[in-house]
């Protein structure tokens, strides 16, 4: 029993910066909801600020302006608090990204998790540690303002990312100066590759958005389908008929097969928005040609807004079409997508079992 218990406390003392990280990102899949709910931001907020004053005061106990027993602390354990707060903002960016787009859109966020993990493992060299820090800190710093300025204002696009992205610019150059002030041989010495770091990181967040491989931060979909029909009810609310599919259709990449029963089929959605926010999304159908290449059916956009807490519903008809492969995304206008559905339409067969459902 000592000996297990000696084994894992060896384990944990190698890779507390990891174990760190991780438990924040577990506190994160427990706590977080809703992208405007004020607990969810005071928590990303927490986040912001353990950090900043983790990794202040872990250079304070690094340049030991503090008393000794502060600084030894200070050193001791600032990093893992800072690995914390880490992991709770990258783990949150995942969460809230992912739920802003297809699966495709939490791939830069899974591969930076990932990153952490090496690096937490294998950066040792304190000057090293010092630009990873600081690398770390802005990613997570200008994700979480990109996030939450849209969420404070109702307001979203182009120039409120650019916006934000000069403000997390501003925070972080703050914190370098604070930095600066109080380990100024250890920043003048790395000045060149801080400013290199932040640079990239900069420059390839505004390209992530720009080509719209990023998110439409902060709408989530939550709820998409390609269906028999819809039709708007007096209540509010939708009626939607779709047809029931063999159990095996829901396997990834197995796609649905939808017979019509009439001239036209639907696309349904819901969207949800932060509460003060209002914008127009689109939905976009498309069918893929004899050579397997998407080619646009026709494009439609309607206004949504964050009043409803379910998310806002919409829909679109499309008609004129054939048998073969289709598609159905929703998006802003700029052309983010915030997810899509494919089905194959079958012209020549007849509908099976329907079912209708009040969404």
């Amino acid at each position: 029993m000592f000996k297990k218990t000696s084994t894992l406390f060896r384990f944990v003392a190698h890779h507390w910066l990891t174990l760190g990280f991780v438990l924040g990102f577990i506190t994160d899949m427990i706590l977080l909801n809703r992208i405007d709910d004020l607990v969810d931001n005071l928590i990303l907020l927490f986040y912001v600020l353990l950090a900043t004053t983790a990794m202040l005061l872990l250079y304070v106990g690094v340049a030991e302006r503090a008393p000794s027993f502060l600084s030894n602390f200070f050193k001791k354990y600032s990093p893992i608090l800072m690995q914390y707060a880490f992991g709770g903002l990258l783990s949150g960016m995942l969460i809230f990204y992912g739920r802003s787009g297809d699966w495709l859109a939490s791939a830069p966020f899974l591969l930076l998790i990932l990153g952490v993990i090496l690096g937490n493992e294998f950066v040792g060299k304190r000057s090293d540690r010092l630009v990873y820090n600081l690398a770390l800190y802005f990613i997570g710093l200008f994700s979480y303002v990109v996030l939450v300025i849209p969420v404070l204002t109702g307001l979203m696009g182009d120039w409120v990312f650019v916006v934000s992205g000069i403000i997390a610019l501003m925070m972080v150059t703050f914190v370098i100066r604070i930095l600066h002030w109080i380990v100024p041989n250890f920043m003048e010495a790395n000045v060149g590759r801080v400013i290199l770091v932040i640079g990239f990181i900069y420059i390839g967040f505004n390209t992530l958005y720009f080509t719209s491989l990023i998110p439409p931060i902060p709408l989530s979909l939550t709820d998409l389908e390609i269906v028999q029909s819809v039709n708007r009810l007096e209540s509010g609310g939708y009626r939607v008929v779709t047809e029931l599919q063999p159990w095996y259709r829901s396997i990834p990449f197995i796609h649905p097969v939808i017979h019509p029963t009439g001239n036209s089929i639907a696309c349904f959605a819901r969207v949800y928005a932060p509460t003060k926010l209002s914008t127009k999304i689109y939905h976009r159908w498309e069918y893929k040609d004899e050579a397997g290449v998407w080619r646009q059916h026709f494009r439609f956009g309607y206004d949504i807004s964050g009043i409803n807490k379910g998310g806002y519903g919409g829909y679109t008809v499309a008609d004129s079409f054939f048998s073969g492969v289709w598609r159905c995304s929703v998006e802003t206008e700029r052309g983010q997508v915030l997810g899509r559905e494919v089905v194959v339409i079958n012209t020549k067969e007849k509908v099976g079992e329907t079912q209708i459902q009040i969404r």
